[in-house]
């Protein structure tokens, strides 16, 4: 390990101060150096163990406490560290919770057959959420919650640098997408500078008054999309 490197590891793991004002300095300081760490071990490491230092600073960063001490597991995400698609959902069900990994449940099982009409496979995409703790009773995550979540969600998407991010319902679109209603926006195909955005109503929708159809009309157009990813290069994975 380089004497750059045990310096920026160092100062990460420094305690971060209890006052409000300061720990917000720390934490952006903190913020600034992991992205100089990212950037300076891409060369040297693969993207997994990128992948998995987000999720270990997340701990370390004290990111969302209250969400922390009822969860029972911190969910990252999985799938391919290399993925030219990435989906991103609100937070952790009860699930998922229990297993430490996205999407498991009655919805997660729902993706998994959305995804193969729209010919993906779980083991190809990368899937998160913006929150990666349970909230207590399913409750929806707070403003809060998902603006101390963003900054890791984004440093994730550096890693993985994907051509395609399908957002999964209101909550991960809002980041995406502002201004503008799930209702609006689903199953568009929005074209941004690092990647093109495609808001998708969340599968729980369809379990939970939502007619199925429209869900399912929503990965057919995302099907559409994959075909057309397909004919463009590949871009290098970081190995």
């Amino acid at each position: 390990m380089s004497v750059t490197t045990k310096v920026i590891r160092a100062i990460l793991q420094t305690p971060t101060t209890e006052n409000r004002s300061c720990r917000f300095v720390s934490l952006l300081f903190k913020q600034y150096l992991s992205v100089v760490l990212v950037c300076f071990l891409s060369m040297k490491t693969n993207k997994q163990t990128l992948l998995d230092q987000i999720a270990t600073d997340i701990v370390r960063d004290g990111i969302c406490p209250d969400l922390a001490k009822t969860a029972t597991h911190l969910v990252p995400g999985e799938g391919n560290p290399d993925a030219d698609i990435v989906l991103i959902g609100e937070a952790p069900g009860k699930n998922e919770d229990l297993t430490g990994k996205p999407f498991v449940g009655a919805a997660g099982k729902l993706l998994t057959e959305l995804l193969a009409s729209a010919g993906l496979t779980r083991e190809e995409v990368f899937i998160t959420s913006i929150v990666k703790y349970r909230p207590p009773n399913n409750r929806d995550p707070k403003p809060k919650e998902k603006a101390e979540s963003w900054p890791y969600m984004l440093r994730q998407l550096e890693v993985i640098q994907p051509k395609l991010v399908v957002t999964l319902g209101r909550h991960s679109m809002g980041y995406f997408v502002p201004g503008v209603t799930i209702g609006q926006a689903h199953g568009q195909l929005i074209s941004g500078d690092k990647w093109d955005v495609m808001p998708v109503y969340h599968p729980a929708a369809a379990l939970y008054g939502l007619p199925r159809s429209v869900v399912q009309d929503d990965f057919m157009k995302l099907k559409k999309v994959v075909e057309q990813l397909r004919k463009e290069p590949k871009k290098n994975a970081t190995k």
